[in-house]
């Protein structure tokens, strides 16, 4: 039993190490740490009470009868210390969020927030150890699941609506596109801390499925995402929803979606048989996303990205026909007139680089007329917002007030 705790304290120290240092530059690698950092780096103090409850199951049977249990041990206590320290790191996010914040929208932003806005004024999320941070339903929220928004939906092509209790008329809307690198995910998995913040405060918010590769290929999936927002011009009103007032969102896969709503609307390439729809978003909030498809900057953690794309996503090879990479791509989409953009990504992201992010949003600044706001998440690896964390909800909250903002200036325009 000694040797076995040895062998268990030196797993958990691995994963505290690559909490704090993980892969960013290996093929093989990439995948394994993000998967062992994802729920250490945003649930440090859950992964100590684990442990030290198994600590205490192992002493009972004997572990530290022997020299290799008390070296256990104190790899575990070094360990349980590393942990504690990521907690700085992640309240220092509170900080970034701000700065973004100001200086996309300017340093008096929540100054011209109007007051007779049809969203209540609640609490912002409880930063705080969350027990369950898996437990996402709300008393105040009604989910209305399974809704076809093509004629005779498939599987794929429906949406859940998260609408106040309280009906509220004249909402805004949130349409949220789920991520899985294009070939997986589901509405129900992602977003859910901050779609149930945004209903509780009288939004309507849309999570919408959409078509999958390999059987589907792109731009299957993008235009399936523009009729979820066409179904949201006609329907949404009988929720209580303003139909002309929605804010496109997404993680990863759903983060290069839900760029490329808000750079593409009204291209018939992409809206056949729909091409009338308006398909404008009042803002775009990209999460961790691949914003170039092409690599044409060779700044992709993994060098095999752009492969994966053109074989089971685009159908295309890039030697053949480069430009289609370009044109699926949010970066070499750019344009004058793209709404408001908030970017937000980690920068411990081992799956989707933040040098991409910080390319895109420079790219954007320089050519967009709207602002453009950039959150680089310290310690933040890619997914971290799908649960509760400090970080999670310091992200809820920021969304929330840059969300704020550019439905106050709408209002104003409107009146």
């Amino acid at each position: 039993m000694p040797w076995v705790y040895l062998a268990a304290s030196l797993v958990g120290a691995l994963f505290t190490y690559n909490a704090w240092r993980p892969v960013l530059r290996s093929e093989k690698l990439l995948v394994p740490s993000f998967m062992a950092g994802w729920l250490t780096s945003e649930l440090p103090l859950h992964h100590i009470a684990w442990q030290a409850f198994a600590t205490i199951l192992f002493a009972a049977t004997g572990a530290l009868g022997a020299a290799p249990g008390w070296l256990g041990l104190g790899i575990s206590l070094v360990s349980w210390w590393a942990l504690l320290q990521l907690v700085p790191v992640a309240r220092a996010a509170e900080g970034v969020f701000e700065a973004s914040l100001q200086g996309g929208l300017g340093p008096d932003f929540e100054a011209k927030l109007l007051a007779d806005s049809p969203v209540r004024s609640r609490p912002m999320p409880r930063v705080e150890f969350r027990a369950n941070p898996f437990r996402f339903r709300s008393p105040d929220v009604t989910v209305r699941r399974d809704i076809g928004y093509v004629p005779n939906a498939g599987v794929r092509n429906r949406l859940d609506v998260y609408a106040p209790k309280e009906r509220v008329e004249g909402a805004p809307v949130l349409l949220q596109i789920h991520g899985g690198g294009w070939i997986m995910g589901n509405k129900r998995e992602q977003a859910l801390p901050l779609m149930n913040h945004l209903a509780e405060r009288g939004w309507i918010c849309v999570a919408a499925n959409y078509r999958l590769s390999p059987s589907a290929s792109f731009p299957e999936h993008l235009v399936d995402c523009k009729r979820a927002l066409a179904w949201i011009r006609s329907e949404i009103e009988s929720f209580g929803g303003d139909p002309d007032f929605v804010v496109v969102t997404g993680g990863s896969a759903g983060g290069h979606l839900s760029a490329m709503m808000g750079l593409t609307a009204g291209d018939p390439e992409y809206q056949p048989g729909f091409e009338n729809v308006d398909t404008r978003v009042a803002a775009a909030v990209p999460f961790y996303g691949i914003y170039d498809w092409s690599n044409a900057n060779g700044l992709q953690n993994s060098a095999g990205m752009r492969n994966f794309i053109g074989t089971k996503i685009l159908k295309k090879s890039f030697d053949s026909d480069p430009d289609a990479f370009r044109r699926a791509s949010p970066l070499h989409r750019i344009h004058a007139d793209a709404p408001p953009f908030y970017v937000i990504h980690g920068d411990s992201d081992s799956l989707c680089a933040v040098e991409e992010a910080r390319l895109f949003v420079e790219k954007l600044r320089e050519t967009s007329k709207e602002p453009v706001a950039y959150a680089e998440v310290p310690g933040a690896q890619h997914a971290f917002d799908v649960f509760h964390s400090l970080r999670t909800d310091y992200a809820v909250q920021a969304v929330d007030r840059f969300t704020s903002w550019v439905h106050s200036r709408y209002r104003s325009q409107k009146a």
